[in-house]
């Protein structure tokens, strides 16, 4: 079990990550002790990683209801801040990478499906399976997907020296 912890931890703490999750390595540790009673009806590797992404996936959609309930805490006016050193959450907003930055622009399901399929390697079914999505909906997602990431990186015409 420990290796196939320290094989998908890395993998499901970015997928967290990107998602937005609060706190990804807790999130992580909480989905592989969801997983672990059930490791001995997965059958093989990928059938492991498409149940553990479904658990993950299932958090998410958790968390964000959560959300969406939950009242908001007031803001606190820039103005009134009189601290010397800036605040630390804005810190901690600049270190997301560079990949997670592009992420961020995709939109909610074209993000999911490139998140499924590369930072955790299922395959186009196993990810539906995931999304409870067709097939034919995940392709499409991710072309779309890949198009805009594509866009993205492109320099627009006019850019160029």
């Amino acid at each position: 079990m420990q290796a196939l912890y320290r094989e998908l931890a890395p993998a499901v703490v970015q997928y967290l990550r990107v998602r937005g999750m609060d706190d990804p390595e807790r999130g992580c540790q909480d989905v592989f002790l969801n997983v672990i009673p059930r490791i001995r009806k997965a059958k093989g590797i990928q059938a492991f990683k498409t149940q553990l992404f479904g658990v993950a996936h299932a958090r998410m959609v958790d968390q964000f209801q959560r959300r969406a309930t939950s009242p908001r805490a007031a803001g606190y006016p820039p103005v009134l801040d009189h601290r010397p050193v800036p605040p630390a959450e804005g810190a901690a907003a600049r270190t997301g990478s560079w990949v997670e930055n592009l992420l961020q622009e995709l939109a909610g399901d074209q993000r999911e499906v490139v998140l499924l399929r590369i930072v955790a390697g299922l395959s186009i079914e196993e990810t539906a399976a995931v999304m409870q999505r067709t097939s034919g909906a995940v392709k499409e997602l991710q072309r779309r997907g890949l198009q805009a990431l594509r866009g993205l990186l492109e320099p627009a015409e006019g850019d160029m020296p």
